[in-house]
C-alpha cells in the first residue's frame, strides 16, 4: 500500500515551496521530529506477531560427557543422507539432508525384529510356507520346514533374508497387514514422524519411506535390546530346522563388521532405487556413535571415512 500518492506529493512540494525560508525550516524540524521521536508513526513502528521463530531448534545442554571438534571438516560422502550422531549425548556430529523422506530398503528389518520380539517368544516355532518364494535376498528357508523365531531373527539380522521377514509377518496374530500396522505404530510411538512402512522387508513398495534421523532413533532403541544387538554384531551364525535336516549358514551382510574397529552392527540395505543403505553402531573406549548413510554409492567407504573422522577429530569432555 502507498503511503503518498503523486498528487498528494505534488501539493505538498507546491505548499513547502510558497512558505518562506524561516517558516520551511521550521517545517523541516517538525518533520524531523515526527520520523525520529520512537514509536509514533506508521513509518517507524514494527509488529511483532506471537509464534515460533522460524529456523530455530532448541537443544537442551548435555548433562553427560559429550564430543567436542577440532574443526576439521567432516569427509566427502556420497550419499544422500548422512547423520552422525553420539549415542550418549545425542549430540549432532554432522548430517544433511536428515529429514529427507528416502526409500529405507533392508533397514526396515531393525523395526520387523522389534516387532517380532513384542509379539513372539524366542523358542515359537513357526511353519514355512510361501514365505519360501520371498523375492530378494533370502536365508534360503524351504517350504515346510519349522524353524524357531529365535532363528529366524538371525536370518532377518545376519543375512538380511526377505523370507525370515515374510515368515515373521505372516504368522503374526494378526496377520501380514496386521503385522505392517504394529510397525507403524510403533514407528509413531517413538516418534519417528516422518517414517512409513508398507511391508516387513525393505523392499520398493509406494509410500515405504523414512529419514537419516529416523533411522538414527530406530538404531538407538534397537541397541537397547540385548537380543538384538547381539544378533546385529554377529559376523556369521549357522541355524536349521527343528529336524537338523535343513542348515543354513548366514553371513553378514555388513563388511564393516570384524574389520573396523569398534564396529558392533546394524543394518545394511540396498534396492535399485534406494541406492547403498547402512546403520551403523561404533564403539570406541565406551563412546558410541551411531552413523547413517542413505542412497550412498560407496556405503561402506562413506561409513568408514565418517567413524574415523569422529575418533581422529573429536574429544569428549564433561559437561561444566
Amino acid at each position: 500500500m502507498r503511503l503518498f500518492n503523486l498528487s498528494t506529493i505534488h501539493k505538498f512540494t507546491s505548499s513547502f515551496r510558497s512558505l518562506s525560508y524561516s517558516h520551511q525550516l521550521l517545517a523541516v524540524s517538525y518533520m524531523l521530529l515526527a520520523f525520529l521521536y520512537p514509536g509514533h508513526n506508521t513509518l517507524q513502528t514494527t509488529q511483532i506477531n506471537e509464534g515460533v521463530v522460524k529456523g530455530y531448534e532448541y537443544h537442551p545442554l548435555p548433562t553427560t560427557d559429550y564430543p567436542v571438534s577440532d574443526k576439521t571438516i567432516p569427509p566427502y560422502t556420497s550419499a544422500s543422507a548422512v547423520i552422525v550422531q553420539d549415542v550418549q549425548s545425542k549430540t549432532l556430529l554432522h548430517g544433511y539432508g536428515i529429514d529427507s523422506p528416502l526409500l529405507p530398503a533392508s533397514t526396515t528389518k531393525l523395526m520387523t525384529a522389534l516387532v517380532t520380539l513384542s509379539k513372539y517368544s524366542l523358542d515359537d516355532v513357526i511353519t514355512i510356507g510361501s514365505e519360501s518364494m520371498a523375492i530378494g535376498h533370502t536365508m534360503g528357508l524351504i517350504l515346510g520346514e519349522e524353524i524357531s523365531v529365535h532363528d529366524l531373527l538371525y536370518g532377518l539380522l545376519v543375512e538380511s533374508g526377505n523370507d525370515a521377514a515374510l515368515a515373521l509377518a505372516e504368522h503374526h496374530p494378526g496377520g501380514y497387514t496386521g503385522f505392517v500396522q504394529e510397525m507403524n505404530d510403533l514407528a509413531r510411538t517413538l516418534h519417528l514422524d516422518h517414517t512409513a512402512f508398507r511391508n516387513p522387508s525393505g523392499v520398493e513398495s509406494y509410500g515405504h519411506i523414512t529419514t537419516a534421523r529416523d533411522l538414527a532413533v530406530l538404531a538407538a532403541h534397537a541397541l537397547d535390546n540385548p537380543t538384538l544387538r547381539k544378533i546385529v554384531n554377529t559376523e556369521s551364525y549357522s541355524v536349521s530346522d527343528r529336524s537338523g535336516e535343513f542348515v543354513h549358514d548366514l553371513k553378514n551382510t555388513n563388511l564393516l563388521l570384524g574389520e573396523l574397529e569398534g564396529v558392533q552392527g546394524l543394518k545394511t540395505g540396498w534396492t535399485e532405487n534406494a541406492g547403498e543403505c547402512l546403520v551403523t553402531y561404533v564403539e570406541r573406549e565406551g563412546r558410541g556413535v551411531i552413523i547413517v548413510v542413505l542412497g550412498s554409492l560407496d556405503r561402506f567407504g562413506d561409513t568408514e571415512n565418517l567413524v574415523n573422522w569422529v575418533y581422529d577429530h573429536h574429544t569428549w569432555v564433561k559437561p561444566i
